[in-house]
């Protein structure tokens, strides 16, 4: 493997630094799960779209640069080391753009794309049920066809950015005599159609990260249908292989909190446990790790390779990192960990127990792990079901 940039990719990253330095907020944004923070968030949206770093490597017509998948990954490398603020469109931007990209029409393209880098529309996931969490195929949530509508019933939960978002995408069922995943349909809805009630829900902190939705006799156009109807189980599997696989969790991520794990190390040094240079270490090195292996994949992708039930296996990965950074985070902060940052001796904790309460949810958002473990033995090693 070559890991020397060309020197396209380093202009393109001079580029990316020169403009991230002149344009990232210098104050932080209010969380994106207020109507504050959210709406301040988009306004963040619009100006990288008006930049043009909104996706960097979607087509130019559709907002972004054209740039590849390489550049991609140097892009985000930049965004956070700039200390940019957090994607609230990443539904629309990582999972569902590359979704419409790969099965929709050139008029889907056209009318969706645009406003998903410009986060004028922002979208939220309608995956899980009550009874369909992690086994997506116990969907139950109907979308019968009416000449050229579909008309929705049924209930989502758990949706992503759900409270304050325009739109969401999901599978429902057209055949209702189907069973597992055959007969559900992949469909886009406005959340502002008639009958569709959106009530959110309190995160650990309070604040409204998700929403459950509630559809009754809601019609949509069966143009909002993305792929062939009954094939949704496809559509959808490409959509979960760009979200546990790569576009959801970029290396530059764990990289960053990485970084920050080891200063945070060496501040504390004198006071914490010795055994933890070890975890840290371990952490750093795990996070490269996974560098190494997105860039692996993105070169067989830019070969004309495909993300296969490996994303399985990355998904896991980049979890379990997640939250082993944070849980040695708080174990070096020691008594000081379980400190809000608005506490008078909170100095130099950051944001560590926010970050640690999120990495709580990675093992179960983007399909469970035991999911993901059941993904692996039957996929990858060929074990039988038990």
């Amino acid at each position: 493997m070559d890991l020397s940039y060309t020197d396209a990719q380093q202009r393109f990253r001079a580029e990316a630094r020169t403009w991230l330095s002149a344009n990232v907020p210098h104050a932080p944004l209010p969380s994106f799960d207020t109507r504050e923070g959210f709406e301040a968030h988009r306004a963040w949206e619009r100006k990288l779209n008006a930049g043009g770093w909104a996706m960097v490597s979607w087509p130019r017509e559709y907002g972004g640069r054209g740039a590849n998948l390489l550049e991609w990954l140097v892009f985000e490398e930049e965004y956070y080391r700039a200390g940019a603020p957090k994607r609230v469109n990443q539904n629309g931007l990582f999972l569902l753009g590359p979704t419409i990209m790969e099965y929709g029409t050139p008029e889907q393209r056209a009318r969706f794309l645009p406003k998903i880098a410009s986060s004028d529309e922002v979208w939220c996931q309608g995956w899980s049920e009550p009874n369909a969490g992690s086994d997506m195929a116990a969907i139950q949530a109907t979308a019968i066809r009416d000449g050229d509508r579909y008309v929705i019933n049924g209930q989502k939960t758990w949706a992503s950015r759900g409270a304050f978002a325009h739109w969401t995408f999901g599978m429902f069922r057209t055949d209702p005599a189907s069973e597992r995943h055959r007969g559900l349909t992949f469909v886009l809805v406005p959340l502002d159609a008639k009958g569709v009630t959106v009530r959110p829900i309190a995160q650990l902190d309070g604040e409204t990260g998700f929403a459950e939705i509630f559809f009754d006799d809601v019609s949509v156009p069966v143009a909002n249908r993305l792929g062939d109807e009954g094939k949704g189980w496809n559509v959808a599997m490409a959509t979960a292989g760009f979200e546990r696989g790569l576009m959801l969790r970029s290396p530059a991520r764990f990289q960053h909190t990485a970084a920050r794990l080891v200063g945070l190390y060496r501040e504390n040094e004198a006071t914490c446990d010795p055994a933890l240079r070890d975890e840290v270490v371990a952490c750093w090195m795990d996070a490269e790790a996974y560098a190494l292996e997105t860039y692996r994949t993105v070169s067989r992708l830019l070969g004309g390779g495909k993300i296969g039930a490996e994303a399985s296996l990355n998904k896991i990965f980049w979890s379990e990192l997640d939250l082993r950074m944070h849980e040695t985070a708080l174990r070096i902060l020691g008594d000081r960990a379980d400190l809000l940052a608005e506490a008078p001796s909170a100095t130099g904790t950051d944001d560590w127990l926010d970050g640690w309460l999120f990495s709580l949810s990675g093992p179960i958002y983007a399909g469970t792990n035991e999911i993901q473990r059941n993904v692996i033995a039957e996929r990858i090693l060929g074990l039988p079901r038990s």
